[in-house]
Parts: C-alpha cells; structure tokens; sequence
C-alpha cells in the first residue's frame, strides 16, 4: 500500500483522469484502514471531474462499512465478480463465494449508495448445461443491476480448469458455447439492456440516443477499446501513452524495492510505430458494437480507416462478419463471435 501510494504520487503531476480503475485481482479483499490509506492519498491530488470511479470487488469480500468508505470517497461503481449462481459451478471455478453472498452484497452495494453495478459472468464451464445458464441470466438480469459483462470461459495454463482439460475430464463444446451467447444476447436484449461491446451489456435509458453508448456504459473500458490513453499503477499493470506502452513488475518486492529508490516500478518499455499502434486500435474498436468510427479515428491518428483497410473490409463484409457504411465499419452479429480472428487482419505484423 505504501509502494502504491508513493507511486500515484510520482504521476500524479501528469494527469487529470476522466476515470479511475482498481483491478486486476479482488482489491475489495483490501481492509478499511488500506482503504482509507488510498483514498486519502487520491483526494490529496485535488483531481476533479472524475466521471466514474470503479473498483472490483469479490462478493464474500463486501462490508456495509467498506461500501460506504468507498462511496463516500468518491467511487461511484462496482464490478462484482459473480461468474455463476450454481454452487457446483463457483466450485469448480475455484471462487471462495457463494450464491446467497452474491445477493446479499449486491443488497449492501445499494443500501451503501452504488447507483452503477456491473455483474460479471463467465459462460461455457465445464459441466455447465443450456438451462443452468438459462436460470442464471434469469436470476441476474431479475436482479435490476445496471449493467452485465458476460465473458466465455478461457483456460490459462497453471489454473486449475486447465489441468482438468488436459487430463482429459471434460471436453470444449464450441457448439454449446455458440448456443449460451446466442441466448445471452437474446435475454440481455429483453431485460432492457443494450449491447455496447462483445461482452458487454448496458442498461437502456429513454433518452439513450444522443450517447454513442448506453449511459451507464463502462467508460474506463471504452477509452481501452477507442485507443485512449491510460495510466497504470502498482504490480503487473500496463500503461499506454501515445504509442510507448510499458509494463510494472509483476513482483510485488521487487516492485516495492523499486518505488523504495524513487522509480515507479516499471519492468518494460516498448515503443510502437504508427503502423502497430493503428492496427491495434482498430482490431480493439471491433469489439464494439460502433465499430471503427473512421471520422473519430482520423481525428485521434490522423489516417482515413476507409483508405487504409479496404480490402480488409471488404473482405470481412464478403463473409458476412462486417457492415460497412459511410461513417463506420462495425461487425456483424456473426462477426462479433469472431472478433479476435477479424481483428487480426488490420493487426501489423512488420515487414
């Protein structure tokens, strides 16, 4: 905590943020006294305008006390890590909650203030069923949260699930996986809620037209996909400011060590051409229902997105992945299950 702080105060000299994020784990696991040690040091800067202030929390780490610290501090959003309401299925994922926690946090959210709650999900687990699904998204979308995230389960190596998979105790059913995002969509959609991001879902307000996105939309998150710049601070996080992206020790002595002797505990540089920093914007803005908004991009990177992919659109709206219309390029519904291999084709790889 101590690293941590003295780390914002070495940025906080080269910033005004629209939006603040703690992530990156279950920081809700933090108790009242690291909470308040942080929070006093960000009032300390006089930052104003922060439009959303996010922190991600684990629903068996969620106190009345904690809650309203964090509100009356300034954060005015939580992401609440559900992932599943079956028992059997938060076992297998390995979480320490249970269901019945995930109600009664979120009750405590909205008792402490929190006008702006995300549910994150996962979907396609193993031994996860069409109806177990089914029940799940009917139980959180009757919840009223303001928005959902819904994420397809992704096995990294040295996680448990990964160990099941390669010892041969379940097996990857693409099929099923289609099914449960179709039917997400699909309930999503009826609940009221708008579809701003592949994973992403937002609650409709009547007077959501004037936004390019849902108002409760993440914002934090969108600055990611519309290639803004971000700070980044503490073990393991990445930063990137215009096309110099780095990245901290994910040690967390040798991080400490660091800040100790004035750095800011960063373990990588990497400095991107034009021609990588566009790529990467672009295949990011995919994942958005706008897609690649060509005036907003030339004003951000200063090339016409039309000019330099033609081909590359043409191409995905030949396979029924893309739309192309006079003012963007965006992704079919077909097309968003694929955005990463739709992306790919304006990534730059080098000569």
């Amino acid at each position: 905590m101590d690293a941590l702080c003295a780390e914002l105060r070495l940025i906080k000299g080269n910033l005004q943020p629209h939006t603040i994020f703690f992530g990156g784990g279950t920081p809700s696991i933090l108790s009242v006294s690291q909470w308040e040690q942080i929070c006093s040091t960000i009032r300390s800067f006089g930052w104003q305008e922060i439009k959303e202030w996010t922190v991600e929390c684990n629903p068996a780490t969620v106190s009345l006390e904690k809650a309203r610290l964090l509100r009356d501090a300034g954060v005015n959003r939580i992401s609440m890590g559900v992932q599943s309401l079956d028992e059997d299925l938060l076992g297998r994922l390995g979480r320490i909650h249970s269901r019945e926690q995930v109600f009664r946090s979120y009750d405590i959210l909205r008792q402490a203030g929190f006008e702006n709650i995300n549910l994150d999900l996962m979907f396609a687990i193993p031994t996860q069923t069409i109806e177990t699904w089914q029940a799940t998204l009917g139980e959180i979308f009757s919840m009223q949260s303001d928005h959902v995230s819904c994420y397809e389960v992704i096995y990294e190596e040295d996680t448990a699930l990964f160990h099941q998979l390669q010892a041969g105790e379940f097996d990857v059913d693409e099929s099923l996986a289609d099914d449960m995002y179709q039917l997400l969509v699909k309930r999503a959609r009826e609940a009221g809620f708008t579809q701003y991001e592949i994973a992403n879902f937002a609650r409709k307000h009547s007077d959501d037209h004037s936004f390019a996105h849902p108002r409760k939309a993440a914002l934090h998150n969108i600055n990611y996909w519309e290639g803004g710049d971000f700070f980044g601070a503490g073990p393991a996080a990445t930063e990137l400011i215009g096309n110099v992206r780095r990245k901290h020790w994910s040690n967390n002595q040798i991080y400490c060590d660091q800040v100790e002797k004035g750095h800011r505990g960063l373990e990588s540089e990497e400095r991107m051409c034009e021609e990588t920093q566009w790529g990467e914007a672009a295949a990011f803005a995919l994942r958005m229902n706008a897609g690649i908004v060509f005036s907003r991009f030339q004003d951000q990177f200063g090339v016409n997105p039309l000019d330099k992919w033609k081909t590359e659109m043409e191409n995905l709206q030949k396979r029924g992945w893309g739309i192309v219309s006079e003012h963007a390029f965006r992704l079919t519904e077909q097309g968003l299950r694929f955005a990463d291999s739709a992306g790919s084709e304006f990534v730059y790889l080098g000569d």
